[in-house]
């Protein structure tokens, strides 16, 4: 009878550390997706900046267009001028 409550006591023991086991790979994957997502955060926000600088660019080079256009109608209207 002892025999039998150790052998059980002893596969209790297994079968908690076996569960044990699993809620620490649980918390492994977890901590896994949440690395992930952080990463994929990380990659929208420099996606969303670098769309930001190009948008920034942009907007540069329609003043540079739109200071020339000036530059233009200035010396257009100086050549009527003389």
């Amino acid at each position: 009878e002892r025999v039998r409550e150790r052998e059980r006591a002893m596969e209790r023991a297994m079968r908690e550390r076996e569960r044990e086991r699993e809620r620490e790979r649980e918390r492994e994957r977890e901590r896994e997706r949440e690395r992930e997502r952080e990463r994929e955060r990380e990659r929208e926000s420099d996606g969303e900046r670098a769309m930001e600088r190009e948008r920034e660019r942009e907007r540069e080079r329609e003043r540079e267009r739109e200071r020339e256009r000036e530059r233009e109608r200035e010396r257009e209207d100086w050549l009527q001028d003389t």
